[in-house]
């Protein structure tokens, strides 16, 4: 079953518009690099040099609030974008952490790299803008959950939207992008467990 951000990745349609020599160019600007699992792509207070494509693996994005705590505001899984994206694009010091959560291989661009793509064809361009379309989507969808939902609700809303992802990520990582406590998680698994087995 395909996840939610592959199937807005797939909407979205990036590599059509790219014309083949086009593609050619960007793909000799990328650079393979692995982070072992605990490792970091971007820590907060960096100035974020390059984007990553996942290959394989596993990232959590996340940021400290103010009484020091851990906050997973989003993951990043295998064929989607690893990026402090507006920190990014402005060159200013990222909010925000990127850790992997797996060993991960990443296709990485640097920031000069994209500028001259944009740049150079209109092709690039329209890829930015479906970019920032995409996270725009999945910025107003996770605030949506967050004030809308349930705590049992956005915990359905991740399976549905990432199905297999559970059973990759430590209890407390998914409690904390839930915004409850890994024993408020324990009770909302044990109840739905007890619906299922009613049914």
């Amino acid at each position: 079953m395909s996840n939610y951000l592959s199937n807005l990745a797939d909407e979205m349609d990036f590599v059509s518009e790219i014309p083949e020599e086009e593609l050619a160019k960007a793909l000799k600007g990328l650079r393979t690099i692995t982070v072992k699992k605990d490792g970091y792509f971007l820590r907060a207070g960096e100035v974020p040099g390059r984007i990553g494509f996942l290959k394989a693996g596993l990232m959590r994005l996340f940021y400290i609030d103010l009484n020091g705590v851990e906050v997973n505001k989003h993951f990043c899984i295998e064929n989607t974008v690893a990026s402090s994206y507006s920190a990014f694009l402005q060159q200013a010091e990222s909010k925000f952490f990127i850790q992997a959560l797996e060993d991960t291989e990443l296709r990485t661009i640097d920031y000069e790299t994209y500028r001259a793509l944009l740049n150079g064809h209109i092709c690039w361009q329209i890829v930015a803008k479906k970019l920032a379309e995409m996270i725009f989507i999945m910025k107003e969808k996770r605030e949506a959950e967050l004030l809308l939902c349930d705590a049992q609700e956005r915990y359905q809303q991740f399976l549905t939207d990432y199905p297999g992802l559970e059973r990759r990520i430590a209890q407390y990582h998914i409690a904390s992008y839930l915004g409850i406590t890994p024993e408020s998680l324990s009770r909302i698994r044990a109840s739905l467990r007890e619906i299922n087995i009613d049914q």
